[in-house]
């Protein structure tokens, strides 16, 4: 695992960060064409990150932050922007977030045992990219009207998916770092009685 910083994914991650305030201003300013381009690239960077990573050892430990903290923002902001746009309703909003909140949760909860973030999950990921793959489809049907007949079917069958495995991977997570803090929960006491010994 490297402590490098300026990496090829990492200066994805980086440009996936920046693109989340480009994308609230298209959407916010009706040009949902635009912002549809605005989340291809997100999502290419998104492949390309984690495919060069492993591809030519770029893993790095900054990187197993900002990738998955990059995802997370855009998501939320995507969500967030089309929910303002009426394209989606606010209780899909609800729960794409409240897995979020989950995450939160479960990052403190880690933390005050002295744990690490948990390693991104396969699940996490593929709900990811069927989110971000609805998203833009969702958005073309507001873009091209003509279209929205065929965009909606196709892009809520993978918004539905996308959702269910995000919070499939959410409670995974959660198994995992119950795990892991009872774990510490145990250990404590035992170091404390070899300390007094």
């Amino acid at each position: 695992m490297s402590t490098r910083i300026v990496t090829i994914p990492n200066i994805l991650s980086f440009l996936r960060l920046l693109l989340i305030p480009v994308f609230l201003v298209l959407v916010i300013a009706g040009e949902y064409a635009w912002a549809v381009v605005t989340i291809a690239v997100s999502s290419l960077t998104d492949f390309a990150d984690g495919y060069i990573a492993r591809r030519f050892g770029q893993v790095t430990r900054l990187g197993q932050l900002l990738d998955p903290l990059a995802d997370r923002l855009f998501i939320l902001s995507t969500l967030v922007g089309i929910a303002i746009a009426g394209i989606v309703p606010l209780w899909f909003l609800a729960i794409v977030v409240g897995r979020d909140v989950l995450l939160i949760g479960i990052g403190i909860a880690l933390a005050n045992v002295g744990h690490g973030p948990l390693p991104v999950h396969h699940l996490g990921k593929m709900g990811t990219f069927c989110l971000l793959f609805a998203f833009p489809v969702l958005m073309l049907g507001a873009a091209f009207p003509e279209a929205a007949g065929v965009t909606s079917a196709v892009g809520w069958a993978a918004a539905i998916w996308g959702a269910f495995l995000y919070w499939w991977a959410g409670l995974l997570y959660l198994r995992q770092a119950l795990v892991l803090v009872r774990g510490s929960r145990v250990a404590s006491p035992a170091s404390s009685d070899r300390l007094d010994r």
